[in-house]
């Protein structure tokens, strides 16, 4: 595993540009409001850019002064609690910045950096004072009654901060359910269990119905947890917010089981996932090995990307094809699925295969002649594959009577995503919720909160939902799974060629004007010059 690396900045970041200059400001496109909230046209989110030497870009989170300038700091009260005045740098310096890359070559530019993640010497709320909220939206994932434990206890026993109240059923929540005051004895022990104690929907969000709601009830922090939809929602949440000049850190915890959220190193609950998905594959594996031609399918989660499946298969090691939905497969002809299951039995006599819930979506539809639907949460309703695979697998078999076989299909897909967390898991949610709520009360607002490159940092909203993390087929470790497999890799020239690589940093214009790039006077030395720090 690389060293992770950790910048500092060559010179301190203003929050706020001077008069004269701009900071970046760019186009991104946000969850708008349901249709029963009043007409409002969602104003363009901000990227909030500064330059340094050697193209050095911090894309930097928004911060509750920029809208509301005369705020008030007070002392950290970290620096007089008894549990951390043995830590000799217990705050982070302000300047201090997380790479994106750390992979470089000696002529690249120093490229994108988030802020690093961590208590500061100065908070900008009276903790006493603070009401904040808890909410959990979209699908169940290992973990997530952790960090609703953490956010908790982290803000009660770390800042004193005695109200926080949990948001029921998901955003719809916020205007549709009484809220359930959350204490450290009440959450004391739902570590132990799956699911999250305050439930969860999908869909369901009227923007500003819940800004609403924050603002009657006098909410200080919102800490909401959820996949890229509800990081979406998160984002329009904050921008209404501060629309309205209130003083409320939004504050997002990333959740997906599947691992596709961008940018960051990975989410929690998958460690879990990959974890409980050996049992399914054992089982599978013992079925197939005690029959006849045995074979076993199983299928995990992995709407969009296969990260579930591709690790799980390199644990297990008895698995014999691996199927995702960045690789594409066939079915008949030479060099076909069917054709290496054929072989297979006849070399080994058993196999195994595993299939991501989002591999061979097109094949179905082809061959069932069906259109796309989609969920609550504008998700693609998919198709079962295992079924069908499992359908397809003993319609070719039929077709040879002096080849009978035995199929089993296992779909333990539920019971991963209701287990509670394993011990990594568990200790990963709780950095999680502990930068969340450091982030909050050091006053900086429209940010999720996830380690890069080792890191925990802040980083904005948009940049977690520009583009999900998926299955590089052209990486090693795609290759490492098709050398424990040996299965064909179906794929075509054009395929390849098509195949997602790693992405350059994104190229910054630098011209006057709205989308220009400029240095605070403390970074340029003096000059007037735009920085030549495009990434």
């Amino acid at each position: 595993m690389e060293t992770a690396t950790v910048v500092v900045a060559p010179a301190p970041v203003a929050i706020t540009p001077p008069p004269q200059r701009k900071l970046m400001e760019l186009k991104s496109s946000f969850a708008p409001a349901a249709k029963s909230s009043p007409a409002r046209k969602a104003k363009p989110a901000k990227k909030k850019l500064a330059g340094g030497g050697g193209g050095y870009v911090l894309e930097d989170v928004p911060h509750l002064t920029d809208y509301l300038p005369e705020l008030k700091s007070y002392p950290n009260p970290l620096q007089d609690h008894p549990a951390y005045s043995v830590v000799k740098q217990y705050f982070v310096n302000p300047d201090d910045t997380v790479a994106k890359k750390i992979v470089v070559h000696k002529s690249s530019a120093r490229g994108t950096h988030f802020r690093r993640a961590g208590p500061r010497q100065r908070v900008y709320f009276q903790p006493g004072e603070v009401t904040a909220a808890i909410v959990t939206c979209g699908g169940l994932c290992p973990g997530l009654n952790t960090v609703i434990r953490e956010l908790v206890c982290g803000l009660h026993d770390m800042y004193g901060v005695a109200s926080v109240l949990g948001i029921e059923g998901g955003y719809k929540g916020f205007y549709a359910r009484n809220t359930v005051e959350l204490t450290p004895r009440s959450v004391n022990d739902i570590h132990k269990r799956g699911g999250t104690v305050l439930g969860t929907s999908r869909g369901g969000q009227d923007t500003a119905k819940i800004v609403d709601s924050i603002q009657d009830r006098g909410i200080d922090q919102v800490y909401i947890i959820g996949g890229d939809g509800t990081q979406k929602g998160a984002a329009s949440i904050h921008e209404e917010v501060q629309r309205r000049g209130l003083k409320c850190a939004v504050v997002g915890v990333p959740k997906t089981i599947d691992n596709d959220i961008a940018v960051i190193d990975k989410s929690f609950g998958f460690d879990t996932a990959v974890e409980e998905a050996q049992r399914a594959i054992n089982a599978a594996h013992v079925e197939a090995e005690s029959a006849e031609n045995g074979i076993g399918v199983v299928k995990l989660m992995g709407r969009n990307s296969g990260f579930i499946a591709m690790y799980a298969t390199l644990a297990s090691r008895d698995v014999d094809c691996c199927l995702i939905p960045e690789s594409p497969f066939y079915l008949e002809g030479k060099g076909g699925l069917l054709q290496f299951v054929e072989r297979r039995l006849r070399d080994n006599g058993h196999m195994v295969i595993v299939v991501a819930e989002g591999a061979g979506q097109d094949l179905i539809a082809r061959s069932m002649h069906l259109v796309d639907t989609h969920d609550a949460s504008g998700n693609k309703v998919l198709l079962d594959v295992g079924l069908w695979l499992s359908h397809k697998i003993k319609e070719h078999f039929k077709r040879k009577p002096n080849f009978p076989i035995t199929l089993k299909y296992i779909d333990p897909t539920y019971m991963i995503r209701a287990v509670p967390s394993n011990a990594s898991d568990n200790v990963y949610c709780t950095l999680l919720a502990h930068s969340a709520l450091h982030g909050a009360m050091a006053g900086y607002t429209g940010f999720t909160v996830a380690p890069v490159n080792g890191r925990h940092a802040y980083i904005p909203f948009y940049r977690i939902t520009e583009k999900q993390n998926k299955v590089v087929i052209t990486d090693r470790m795609w290759a490492r799974v098709l050398c424990s497999t040996n299965q064909p890799c179906f794929l075509t020239h054009e395929d390849v060629e098509g195949a997602g690589q790693e992405e350059e940093e994104p190229h910054l214009p630098l011209v006057e004007g709205e989308n220009a790039l400029v240095r605070s006077p403390s970074m340029c030395n003096g000059n007037d010059h735009l920085c030549s720090g495009a990434a």
